[in-house]
C-alpha cells in the first residue's frame, strides 16, 4: 500500500493501491502488455482470473504457423518474450511452406503447453515493477470518459493511469457441446462475468464472437501404425535471436505428430447429426472463425470433398493427452466419440477433454487507434481476441504494443505505431482499427502488399531499432544485429565482384544443375539469381567463400540477392505509402464543411477520424474520389 495520488477518487481511506499500468488478463496479450510496461519503467499490475490459467493455451498447443510465425519474429524483435519462451518448451520444429518462396516461409513449434504456462507465471512473478493478483475485474473507474482506475468483485479498488484489457475469449463467455449451454471460460474456468456490462454501460460497442476446440484423446488408446508420420525439421530454427542454437536440446524435436483423415462414415455421421449441433439449431449466436471452421461446417460448406485431414499432436512431454487438430466441434459429446471412433488409427481412441464450442465477447475494433488507445477514451487500451482477433500471436503482438504505447502515455512521452508497410504487426492493426472485423481475424501473408519485403528472416532489421530505443532490447543485442548486417553486405559485395570463368569444371557443374553453361567470364551473383542454383551446388567453384560465417549469413544474402529487384520495386510502392501516411489530417476537421465528399464518406470519415490520409484510404466505404477531394480541401 502507497499513499495515493488519486485523492479524488479515494473515498473510503487515505491509501489505496495506485500503479501506472493495470493490465486485465493472463493470457498472451495480457503477458506482453504487462511485461512490456514494466520493463519500459512503469509500475504495473496484472489481473488474471486464475494465477493457473497464465499462458494458458486453451485451443492449439502450438506458436507460430502461417503468417503467424512472422508475428513471433516481429515480438521478439521488438523485445516481447512469446518467442524466447517458445524455444525453451518447443516439441517439434517444422518451417512451413519451406519449397516456396522466402516471403512465405512460416515457422511453426508444436509447443509443451503446461511447461509454457509455468515459464511464463515465473516470468511474471520475477519481473520487477510488476505485481500479479488474482481477481476479477467487475468495473473500469472512469472519470468523464479518461480511465482512472479499475473495481474487483470483492469492491477492492486500484488507480491506475492507464489500462488495459485483454480477457480473451473470457469476457462474459458459455461454453456450448450440443444442447449443453454452461456459463464458463475456456476450459471450464471461471468467465469474466460483469465487466461487458460495464463497458456496454459505459458507451464501448461490444460484439458477440464464437471459437473452439477440438477433443483430446488419450495416447495410449491410439494406433499409430495405420497413421501418416510427420517429423520435425532435421535442422532446428530459433524463433529468439536472443536463443544461442547450440541451447537447443535436440531431443526438443524428436516429438512426431501424425495424420489421419475423415471418411464416408465421418461425413455420414455429421450429416446424420447436424440438427443436433448448437451451430446449425439456432443456439450459436456469436460468429465464428472463418479459416478455422469446425468439422461439421467444413463437411457442410465443402460437400464435395472426400476427406479432411486431422493431425494428432502431442500436448506435452508430461501427458498423454493429444490434440486433434482440424476437428473443432460443438456436437454433443456422445456425436464427438462417434466421429473420432470413425477414423483410421482412432477406432479405440477415448476421449479426455471433449470438444466445445465458446462465446465470448469482444470490443469492436474500429473505436481504437493505431496506438490501440480507444479514440474516445483516454487511456483504455485494448489488446488480443478483446479486439476481435484470433490466435495467441496475434494476441501478443496486440498485448507488447498496447503495454508499450500504454506506458509510453503514463509517461507524457509520444505514442509508439507501426505503419502496415512496416510489419505484420502494423498490418494486423492497420487492419482492425480501419476495416474492423465481422468474424475472429487471424493473420495471413496474403494480407500484405508488401511480403516479400516483410519477411519473418529480416524482422530484426525491421524493427530491432525501436525496440532498442523503448528499452526493450539491449543494446549489447542491437550491436550484434548490425554486425550481422555487416557480414550479408560484405558477403554481397564479394560476389559481386567474384568472376567466374567457362572452365570446363565450371560448365560441368552448371550441366548437372540444369543450368546454361557459360562461354565469358561471369560474377558469381549472377550465377546465384538463377533459380537452379544456390550456394551448395556452387561450392567446388567458389573456393575463396568465407568458412567462418553462420549459414543463415548466406541464406540472407540469397535472398537480397535473388530479388533485388522485386525488393526495389516494392520499396518503392512502400516509400510511395509513407507519402500518404505523412499527410496528416487536423483532429478537428469538419467533414460535413468540406465540399465534394459524398454523404456516405463524411459519416465514415467523421466517426473514424482517421489521422492520416493513408489511413483515410482504407476505411471501407471511402473511394478514390473521396480522397482526392479530401486532398484538394486540404491545400485549400
Amino acid at each position: 500500500m502507497i499513499n495515493c495520488d488519486n485523492s479524488n477518487y479515494c473515498d473510503n481511506s487515505n491509501y489505496c493501491d495506485s500503479y501506472d499500468i493495470a493490465v486485465i488478463g493472463g493470457g498472451h496479450a495480457g503477458i506482453e502488455a504487462a511485461l512490456a510496461s514494466a520493463r519500459m519503467g512503469a509500475k504495473t499490475v496484472i489481473f488474471t482470473l486464475s494465477l493457473d490459467a497464465i499462458g494458458n493455451m486453451p485451443c492449439n498447443p502450438s506458436i507460430g504457423g502461417t503468417g503467424k510465425g512472422h508475428l513471433v519474429f516481429e515480438i521478439d524483435a521488438l523485445g516481447g518474450e512469446m518467442a524466447k519462451s517458445a524455444d525453451k518448451v518447443m516439441l517439434q520444429c517444422r518451417m512451413l511452406n519451406a519449397s516456396k518462396g522466402p516471403a512465405v516461409h512460416s515457422l511453426r513449434f508444436q509447443a509443451d503447453r503446461k511447461k509454457y504456462q509455468i515459464l511464463m507465471k515465473q516470468i511474471l512473478e520475477n519481473q520487477e515493477n510488476l505485481d500479479i493478483y488474482q481477481a476479477e475485474i467487475t468495473e473500469i473507474i472512469f472519470d468523464d470518459k479518461s480511465v482512472v482506475g479499475v473495481k474487483t468483485r470483492a469492491g477492492e479498488e486500484f488507480y491506475a493511469k492507464s489500462v488495459v484489457i485483454a480477457c480473451g475469449t473470457y469476457l462474459d463467455s458459455s461454453i456450448i457441446t450440443g444442447e449443453s449451454f454452461v456459463p464458463s471460460g475456456p476450459d471450464n474456468m471461471s468467465r469474466s462475468s460483469f465487466l461487458s456490462e460495464n463497458l456496454k454501460q459505459n458507451g464501448i460497442e461490444i460484439m458477440r464472437f464464437k471459437t473452439g476446440t477440438p477433443a483430446r484423446v488419450h495416447s495410449d488408446s491410439i494406433n499409430y501404425d495405420v497413421l501418416e508420420v510427420q517429423y520435425g525439421d532435421d535442422e532446428i530454427t530459433r524463433f529468439s535471436g536472443e536463443t544461442e542454437i547450440g541451447n537447443i536440446d535436440d531431443s526438443q524435436n524428436q516429438r512426431v505428430c501424425y495424420i489421419t483423415y475423415t471418411n464416408d462414415e465421418t461425413h455420414k455421421i455429421i450429416r446424420e447429426n447436424l440438427h443436433r449441433s448448437p451451430m446449425y439449431s439456432g443456439q450459436i449466436k456469436g460468429t465464428g472463425a472463418r479459416y478455422c471452421p469446425s468439422i461439421e461446417d467444413k463437411v457442410v460448406r465443402f460437400a464435395d470433398k472426400e476427406r479432411h485431414q486431422i493431425f494428432i499432436e502431442p500436448m506435452g512431454d508430461s501427458t498423454k493427452e493429444m490434440y486433434l487438430q482440424g476437428l473443432s466441434t460443438s456436437m454433443p459429446i456422445d456425436v464427438q466419440k462417434r466421429i473420432i471412433r470413425s477414423m483410421r488409427g482412432l477406432e479405440n481412441a477415448k476421449i479426455m477433454r471433449h470438444a466445445y464450442a465458446i462465446e465470448y465477447d469482444c470490443c469492436d475494433p474500429l473505436q481504437l487507434r493505431h496506438s490501440l488507445e480507444f479514440r474516445d477514451y483516454p487511456g483504455l487500451f485494448g489488446a488480443g481476441q478483446f479486439n476481435g482477433t484470433s490466435g495467441y500471436e496475434e494476441a501478443a503482438a496486440q498485448g507488447l504494443i498496447a503495454g508499450i504505447n500504454a506506458a509510453l502515455k503514463s509517461q507524457d512521452k509520444p505514442e509508439f505505431t507501426l505503419d502496415r508497410s512496416s510489419s505484420y504487426i502494423g498490418m494486423l492493426i492497420d487492419d482492425l482499427v480501419t476495416k474492423g472485423t465481422k468474424e475472429p481475424y487471424r493473420v495471413m501473408t496474403s494480407r500484405t502488399e508488401y511480403r516479400l519485403s516483410l519477411r519473418q528472416d529480416n524482422a530484426d532489421e525491421r524493427l530491432m531499432k525501436y525496440g532498442c530505443e523503448l528499452g526493450l532490447i539491449s543494446e549489447t543485442r542491437y550491436l550484434k544485429l548490425q554486425n550481422k548486417l555487416e557480414l550479408i553486405e560484405n558477403e554481397i559485395n564479394r560476389v559481386k565482384n567474384k568472376t567466374v570463368y567457362p572452365t570446363d569444371e565450371t560448365n560441368k557443374i552448371l550441366r548437372e544443375n540444369n543450368s546454361a553453361e557459360i562461354t565469358v567470364g561471369i560474377k558469381l551473383i549472377d550465377l546465384l539469381k538463377r533459380p537452379e542454383l544456390s550456394y551448395n551446388n556452387l561450392t567446388a567453384i567458389d573456393a575463396d567463400r568465407p568458412d567462418n560465417l553462420p549459414k543463415n549469413i548466406f541464406d540472407l544474402a540469397l535472398t537480397k540477392i535473388r530479388y533485388d529487384g522485386y525488393i526495389k520495386r516494392e520499396e518503392a510502392e512502400i516509400a510511395r505509402h509513407k507519402k500518404l501516411e505523412g499527410r496528416k489530417i487536423p483532429k478537428d476537421l469538419d467533414y460535413s464543411s468540406l465540399k465534394g465528399l459524398r454523404i456516405e464518406a463524411v459519416q465514415k470519415l467523421a466517426k473514424m477520424r482517421p489521422e492520416n490520409i493513408g489511413e483515410a484510404s482504407r476505411i471501407s466505404g471511402i473511394s478514390p474520389a473521396d480522397i482526392t477531394a479530401l486532398l484538394i480541401n486540404l491545400d485549400r
